[in-house]
C-alpha cells in the first residue's frame, strides 16, 4: 500500500480560513466512543437466512442492484454502512475487501447516523444521512494521523475541533474525520467549505468518531474504528462508502 509523504498534507488554520472552516462544521455533524465488534462472519449484519453459500461472493451483501451498479468496477475496497431503519439513528458499519471478484468482510463495528435516519434526497439541516454510493478521497483531523499513517491524503488542523459550547461528550468527534464525497469537491481538506450542488443540498458529511447518539447527517464510529480505517483504507483501490438504511440499500 503506497503511503509515501506527497499523499500527506499538514495545514495550520489561520484566522480567517479557521472562521469558515467553523461554519463548515456546525452545518456538519455533532457527533461515548466504545470498542466495536470484530466480525469476520459473511452476509450483511442482521441478515436473517442467508449461508455464505449462498452469498453471492462478487457483490456486496445486502445491497441491491440499482446501489450494486454504482460500486467503481476498480473498487476494491467498501465500507458498507447498514442503518437499521429509515427512522434510525443506528447503524452498523462493515468493511468490505475485494480479493479477485470476491468480496470479503474484514471488520464490523456498531455506528451512529443521522438522528432521524436516512432519506434519498438529503438537505442541510434535515438530520439525515444521504442514501447512496460515495467515494472517500480525503481524511483529517485535530489529531496527528496515526501511526504508521494513513494511505488518504491527511489534513491536520486545529480548526477541526468541535465547539467547546457543545456537551463535553461530542467534543471529540472531529480529532479523525474521512470525507464523504457529497456536494464537495474531491482533493480538498474535509472542511473546505465548497459546495458544488449549493448550501442547501448540505455537505461536511464525514465518517467520524462516535459520541454514543445520532448525527447531523454523518457516520460516527468508535476510535478504534477509525483508526483502522484510516491505516486501511487506500486511494489506490478506490475506496467507496455504501450507505443507508436497510430497505434502501436492497431495493
Amino acid at each position: 500500500m503506497a503511503r509515501g509523504g506527497g499523499r500527506r498534507r499538514t495545514a495550520v488554520a489561520t484566522a480567517a480560513l479557521g472562521s469558515l472552516l467553523a461554519v463548515a462544521v456546525l452545518s456538519a455533524c455533532g457527533g461515548s466512543s466504545g470498542d466495536g465488534a470484530d466480525s469476520r462472519a459473511s452476509g450483511p449484519p442482521g441478515g436473517a437466512g442467508r449461508s455464505s453459500a449462498a452469498a453471492d461472493p462478487t457483490r456486496i451483501p445486502g445491497v441491491g442492484d440499482r446501489l450494486q451498479k454504482r460500486i467503481p468496477g476498480d473498487s476494491r475496497q467498501v465500507v458498507a454502512v447498514y442503518g437499521d431503519g429509515s427512522d434510525s439513528a443506528d447503524s452498523t458499519v462493515v468493511l468490505y475487501t475485494k480479493q479477485g471478484s470476491a468480496w470479503h468482510r474484514a471488520r464490523s463495528w456498531a455506528a451512529h447516523n443521522g438522528t432521524k435516519g436516512w432519506t434519498t434526497d438529503h438537505h442541510e439541516n434535515d438530520k439525515r444521512s444521504p442514501v447512496g454510493v460515495f467515494t472517500l478521497s480525503d481524511a483529517g483531523g485535530v489529531l496527528p494521523d496515526p501511526d504508521p499513517g494513513t494511505g488518504l491524503p491527511y489534513t491536520r488542523s486545529a480548526s477541526f475541533a468541535a465547539p467547546r459550547w457543545w456537551a463535553k461528550p461530542y467534543w471529540h468527534d472531529f480529532d479523525y474525520v474521512i470525507a464523504i464525497d457529497y456536494n464537495r469537491v474531491k482533493g480538498t481538506p474535509p472542511n473546505d467549505p465548497t459546495r458544488p450542488e449549493g448550501t442547501a443540498k448540505g455537505g461536511s458529511i464525514w465518517l467520524h468518531m462516535d459520541h454514543g447518539s445520532g448525527t447531523s447527517a454523518c457516520v460516527s464510529l468508535p476510535k478504534p474504528a477509525m483508526e483502522y480505517l484510516l491505516r486501511t483504507l487506500d486511494p489506490d483501490l478506490h475506496p467507496v462508502v455504501v450507505m443507508g438504511d436497510r430497505a434502501h440499500l436492497k431495493a
